[in-house]
């Protein structure tokens, strides 16, 4: 059995759940559309926030449940996009911040890990899409 998250077959946490799942996405996601590093980016990319909320729903679903709900493609709409290190840097931020408000320790943690691992994998795809070599930084961090 993997050590790693993403191609662990169990569920990540049994607390976790569709409505948790959902209310994550829903207050981080509101609060990335407002912020002033990331919210920019949401802006220009996203036209339907409703159906974006649902996809990323979808997507955390199948990572955290294995539902298989999410059947997209999510590297290539960011492959497109202007995304630097600091963009990556402050989703997290705010990523963890809501998670741990939300959520107690161990389940926070369990979606802190999967959303550092999911930023490595776009941040250096996008790297090898510009011809750059880069290493994982998030997660890599300690919790």
């Amino acid at each position: 059995m993997s050590d790693n998250p993403l191609t662990n077959p169990n569920i990540a946490h049994p607390a976790i759940d569709d409505a948790s799942i959902g209310l994550l996405v829903r207050t981080f996601y509101g609060r990335a559309h407002e912020d002033d590093v990331i919210g920019p980016v949401f802006a220009a990319a996203v036209a339907d926030w409703d159906d974006h909320i649902a996809k990323i729903t979808d997507f955390w679903s199948s990572v955290m449940l294995r539902t298989s709900r999410y059947n997209g493609r999510p590297m290539r709409p960011h492959l497109i996009l202007p995304l630097e290190g600091r963009h990556f840097d402050r989703w997290l931020a705010l990523f963890e911040e809501t998670a741990r408000e939300l959520f107690a320790q161990d389940v926070a943690e369990a979606f802190i890990i999967r959303a550092r691992r999911i930023a490595d994998s776009f941040e250096m795809a996008i790297g090898t899409q510009r011809g750059e070599m880069r290493a994982p930084r998030h997660s890599v961090r300690p919790l």
